[in-house]
């Protein structure tokens, strides 16, 4: 049964995944966000500060809440922004295009589809939940449309194109002008003129997304889909890549509820699964890291001890690949099971107030405890992530006695 299912993962789920991941619109926004991920934790840190997750400081820093909070707000607040014009830099150099050039296009048609607010004594403004996470899917969409405009325009040869020895820069942004001057009127009559909100929309079609992602189901067919690639060789990036945008929109959602003084509303953004869930990397493996230090087989307690600092951190290469899990029959059960029961764990913990919903992006080569703790400000989150691990090593320890006894067996030695 086994062996079919990974036949079947390599013959008719591998290719399309790899293709899938390595297309040029999809790796433009994987790799415009990771760009972005800096500015993610860095924000995220000044909640900290401004929340201190120890009850004795939050009085001290209560006067400086508003100033604290300033970096969250221009980093956090302005995520899509940022993701613009990252993504669209990056779709261009796929494209081959100036890549400057396509980012402050794609910036650009995201703020022609913004309507200002009028305000009387101070003009106009603009609203700064369209420019947060609740603009992603819009930032990312007119990237990809900014982008193939210039791009059109490059194979159509409808370009200006300037004289021999015009200096570089110079002839760079004339080759932009004639696509500027089809995607900024473009984005104001689809804005201004037909009055089309593409950001409500966007907004309103997200919200059983937002719902069905917090979830039992949803995050168990996440967790169990995660955990099979990664076991067939099969990175998930892809997977996560898709799933990205809901889960900052989530985030943020728990931290604009906690900064108003409220509970974080949502279960399951992406600090759920990296502490929770994939705690030590894809399968849980810190816990098989400990466990593998038990093991009377000189490999494999050899593999613990080169994986166990890494797993730590959540760099799960040295274990997964060294012991390895990846296709080893004896391993698949508890590469799909462990993950599963920390998801289980974890969100029947948060859904009865045991322990507080993530709202920090902390950063993922923290280990897990110190990690659960930064992105949920509850001390509680660190006896759940500790508990997740030592469920997760009574999961990984039979295997990894059995594997043990195929390993002496093979070499000849008799258990001791």
């Amino acid at each position: 049964m086994l062996k079919k299912l990974i036949e079947f993962l390599n013959a008719k789920v591998m290719p399309p995944m790899n293709k899938l991941a390595e297309q040029r619109h999809i790796r433009a926004m994987r790799e415009g966000i990771i760009a972005c991920i800096p500015l993610l934790i860095i924000g995220s840190m000044f909640l900290v500060f401004a929340f201190p997750p120890i009850p004795a400081l939050q009085p001290l820093v209560k006067p400086y809440v508003a100033t604290l909070l300033m970096p969250f707000r221009l980093t956090m607040g302005l995520l899509s922004v940022y993701f613009c014009f990252s993504i669209g830099y990056n779709l261009s150099k796929h494209y081959k295009l100036d890549q400057l050039a396509g980012g402050l296009m794609a910036t650009v048609g995201f703020f022609l589809l913004n309507m200002p607010v009028a305000v009387t004594d101070k003009g106009m403004m603009l609203p700064m939940g369209n420019l947060g996470t609740d603009g992603m899917v819009v930032a990312i969409l007119i990237s990809f449309f900014a982008v193939e405009v210039f791009n059109f325009c490059r194979k159509h040869n409808i370009l200006i194109k300037m004289p021999v020895g015009v200096p570089e820069a110079v002839s760079r942004s004339f080759s932009a002008l004639i696509p500027m001057a089809i995607l900024v009127p473009v984005c104001w009559f689809a804005r201004h003129v037909l009055q089309i909100d593409f950001f409500a929309l966007i907004i309103e079609a997200l919200k059983p997304l937002v719902s069905a992602g917090n979830s039992l189901p949803a995050i168990l067919g996440f967790v169990t889909f995660h955990s099979i690639l990664s076991y067939a060789g099969i990175h998930a990036a892809s997977a996560e890549t898709a799933i990205r945008p809901v889960w900052l929109m989530m985030l943020d959602q728990n931290a604009v509820a906690v900064t108003s003084g409220g509970a974080a509303p949502n279960i399951a953004p992406e600090p759920f699964y990296q502490w929770f869930v994939f705690i030590g990397g894809a399968g849980s493996t810190l816990a098989l890291a400990f466990a593998a230090l038990t093991s009377k087989e000189s490999y494999i307690r050899n593999v613990g001890k080169a994986g166990i600092i890494p797993s730590i951190c959540n760099i799960n290469e040295p274990i997964f690949f060294g012991l390895p899990c990846m296709l080893n029959p004896l391993m698949f059960i508890p590469v799909v099971l462990a993950p599963l029961v920390g998801a289980i764990i974890a969100y029947f913990a948060i859904t009865w107030g045991f322990v507080a919903a993530p709202y920090i992006l902390a950063p993922w080569t923290l280990p897990g405890p110190i990690g659960a703790y930064i992105s949920t400000g509850d001390w509680r989150a660190i006896v759940l992530n500790i508990l997740i691990i030592g469920i997760n090593f009574l999961i990984y320890y039979p295997f990894i006695k059995a594997y043990e006894r195929r390993l002496l067996t093979e070499e000849g030695t008799p258990e001791k």
